[in-house]
């Protein structure tokens, strides 16, 4: 049995009125945003999580068409952190969907934070997911944002599980899991002092299912790397390194091609692909269903170095 056949026969039986639930969460969540903060923004980098936290922020403030083409904008800008090493692929739907959708899209360039001598890189190859952090506090800086709307997820990641929906940083930036306020009751406490500001999660409590069972659903764009498609790899420490001018073989590493797609998608130097045939939504609802391993776990390098590796760059601004 082929994953086509078994999610034929899995999505009858599938009940998704908990994603009503969850969309009727998000949504309240990020109108919360809208009415509480003077300045917040959508942390929108072309990812799916990033889509379907779009598609929610559509369903909150805007209205729908006769031809299902949601009309207004935005009461936020769009924000994203380009590392100059992110797939050219997903820069390329990013800067289209924006068009699309006729919003205002803000860019911190980390190329511009090592010209600020703010990141020096150790290496011209070296990984620069980490070094996000800086261009990001440099951008909430700059335009004075108080709340940045993320689509972080409590499945992806150990240190995801401690952070609220609305989750508190300090004056410098950084996240202290020991403070983060009681969320009682969706009651949310968004006081901050001048120079502080939030984090907002509204898909907190989705999962990866979740996630592609919305995207079926609502049948939201994506970067074509999503999905199954041909490319050149290195096998390196069990993963599928994928071949750029960034992620290069080393010496005695062979280069091969095949059919690949990803799970996530970032910085090209820490984001690699698994095997797979999945060419739509429905096909990853399948293979989805039957994986063990977090996608994070699966395809980041960076994440590999140690289990606390995702909650120091956390404590530091990170997303």
């Amino acid at each position: 049995m082929n994953a086509r056949t078994s999610i034929e026969q899995l999505l009858p039986s599938l009940d998704q009125q908990h994603l009503d639930h969850l969309e009727e969460e998000a949504i309240f969540i990020l109108r919360e945003v809208a009415a509480t903060f003077e300045r917040p923004a959508l942390l929108f980098s072309g990812g799916k999580d990033s889509c379907v936290v779009l598609r929610l922020a559509e369903k909150a403030f805007k209205q729908r068409n006769a031809q299902g083409v949601y009309e207004g904008r935005l009461p936020f800008p769009l924000l994203h952190v380009d590392t100059g090493h992110n797939f050219p692929e997903v820069i390329t739907f990013r800067d289209q969907r924006v068009r699309e959708m006729g919003e205002r899209l803000v860019v911190g360039h980390l190329e511009d934070s090592i010209a600020r001598g703010t990141i020096r890189l150790a290496h011209p190859l070296e990984s620069r997911n980490g070094h996000q952090t800086v261009t990001l506090l440099e951008a909430i800086e700059e335009h004075r944002f108080d709340a940045l709307i993320g689509g972080a997820r409590r499945d992806e990641e150990k240190a995801r599980a401690k952070e609220r929906i609305f989750s508190h940083r300090d004056s410098f930036g950084q996240w202290q899991p020991k403070e983060q306020r009681p969320e009682l009751w969706t009651l949310f406490n968004t006081r901050h002092r001048p120079g502080e500001h939030f984090r907002a999660f509204p898909i907190s409590n989705w999962t990866e299912l979740d996630v592609w069972l919305y995207i079926a659903r609502e049948n939201i764009p994506l970067p074509s790397l999503y999905y199954t498609h041909e490319r050149q790899v290195i096998r390196r420490k069990g993963l599928l390194v994928p071949l750029t001018e960034v992620t290069p073989p080393e010496a005695g590493e062979t280069v091969e091609t095949a059919r690949v797609r990803f799970r996530t998608v970032g910085d090209m130097t820490c984001t690699c692909p698994v095997e797979s045939d999945a060419a739509d939504a429905n096909d990853i609802v399948a293979e989805t269903l039957t994986v063990t391993v977090s996608e994070r776990g699966a395809t980041r390098m960076d994440d590999r170095t140690s289990d606390a590796s995702m909650e120091r760059r956390k404590k530091e601004g990170y997303f």
